[in-house]
C-alpha cells in the first residue's frame, strides 16, 4: 500500500491509516502498536482525566518512537486542561472533535501542533479550514459513536469535502478493510480513520465482552439513537431497546438525558455490560469476524488494498 500524499507527509507516517481516538478503547497499548506499524495511533482523551492522559502519553512514549497523537472532544468541561497536558508533554498532533475547532487553535498552533478536526458536513469542514486546521476528518453516519445531525454518509460526504476544501481530507465511517481504504482514496480522501475495526484487536483496552459483541454483530445490528440530544450509533441491546421505545413515545430531551445517565459508555465498552451499557460501534461490524493483533490487522489492510486495486486494474 504505497500511498504518499499530504497526509503521510503532514503526519510523518508510512501508511495514511489513522486509528480513531475512541473512549475506553484507545489506550497507550493500542496507540503505540498502530504507530509502530506505520499508521498513526490516537489516544482517546474523551474518557480520561488530565492525570490519566499524562500517564498514557508517558507509557506511549516508552513504547514507540513513531509519531502518535491525542483526540480531544472540545465539549468536555476540562478540554483546556487536557490541552495543557498535550502541550506540556510536547505532543505534536491533536485531533479535535465535538465542538468549535477555533476555540483552542491559536494556543495549539503557537506550540507547533498539527490540528485536525472531525467534521460531519461541508459547512463544518469549511469552518475548520477557515480557522486554520491542517486537515479534516470527514465522518459519515456509518461510524460508531457520536454523529452529525444531518446524517450524511461517508460515500456522499467525502467527495463533497474534497471538492470544496483546499486542505486534505481523511475519510471515516464504515471503513474496516483494504477495500474501504481504496474506496476512500477513490473518493478523493488522502487518508482514512478507522475505529470499530481497531476496537476489536488484542491491544484495544475495551472489555472482551465488547469485542465479542462486535464479532457477533451483523450489518443490521447497530442503531442510531438520541437524535434529540446528539445522534449516537451503537450496537443493539436491552438498553437501546428502551431508548428506542422512549423516543417512539415522544420522550423529551430531559427524559433522554435521564435515561442515558452517566458513565453509560464506560459500562458497556470498558466494563463489558452488553445488556445495559452503551456499546458504540459502526455499521462495519458485519465485516469484522475475528480479534486480531494490530500487526495482523495491518497486514490484512495492506494485502486487501493491493488485492482490490489489482482487481480494478485487471478489469480495464
Amino acid at each position: 500500500m504505497k500511498i504518499q500524499n499530504r497526509i503521510t507527509e503532514l503526519l510523518e507516517i508510512e501508511y495514511p491509516v489513522i486509528q480513531a481516538g475512541m473512549v475506553w478503547v484507545s489506550g497507550w497499548k493500542l496507540v503505540s502498536a498502530v504507530s509502530n506499524c506505520g499508521g498513526l495511533g490516537l489516544i482517546g482523551a474523551g474518557s480520561m482525566k488530565p492525570d490519566l492522559l499524562q500517564l498514557h502519553i508517558s507509557k506511549c512514549k516508552s513504547a514507540t518512537q513513531k509519531p502518535f497523537g491525542v483526540n480531544i472532544p472540545l465539549l468536555r468541561g476540562d478540554a483546556a486542561e487536557l490541552i495543557d497536558v498535550v502541550i506540556r508533554e510536547k505532543i505534536k498532533i491533536v485531533f479535535t472533535s465535538a465542538g468549535h475547532p477555533g476555540k483552542f487553535i491559536d494556543k495549539l498552533k503557537k506550540n507547533n501542533i498539527t490540528v485536525i478536526h472531525v467534521v460531519p458536513s461541508v459547512k463544518y469542514g469549511l469552518k475548520a479550514e477557515s480557522v486554520g486546521c491542517d486537515a479534516v476528518v470527514g465522518e459519515g453516519v456509518e461510524a460508531g459513536g457520536h454523529n452529525g445531525i444531518d446524517e450524511l454518509t461517508t460515500f456522499t460526504l467525502i467527495p463533497q469535502l474534497t471538492d470544496m476544501l483546499k486542505i486534505p481530507v481523511i475519510a471515516a465511517g464504515g471503513i474496516t478493510d483494504g477495500r474501504g481504504i481504496l474506496a476512500a482514496i477513490a473518493l478523493g480522501a488522502e487518508g482514512v480513520q478507522i475505529g470499530t475495526r481497531f476496537a476489536a484487536t488484542v491491544e484495544s483496552s475495551a472489555h472482551e465482552n465488547f469485542k465479542k459483541k462486535i464479532l457477533s454483530s451483523k450489518n443490521e445490528d447497530t442503531v442510531l439513537l438520541f437524535r434529540k440530544i446528539g445522534p449516537v450509533r451503537m450496537i443493539k441491546n436491552e438498553f437501546t431497546n428502551s431508548v428506542y421505545k422512549a423516543e417512539l413515545n415522544g420522550a423529551s430531551e430531559e427524559d433522554l438525558k435521564i435515561l442515558l445517565g452517566e458513565k453509560r459508555e464506560r459500562l458497556g465498552i470498558f466494563e463489558g455490560d452488553d445488556k445495559n451499557g452503551m456499546m458504540e460501534a459502526g455499521q462495519g461490524v458485519g465485516l469484522i469476524n475475528e480479534i486480531l493483533s494490530v500487526q495482523e490487522l495491518f497486514n490484512n489492510l495492506t494485502t486487501g488494498y493491493k488485492a482490490a486495486l489489482k482487481k480494478i486494474n485487471s478489469s480495464d
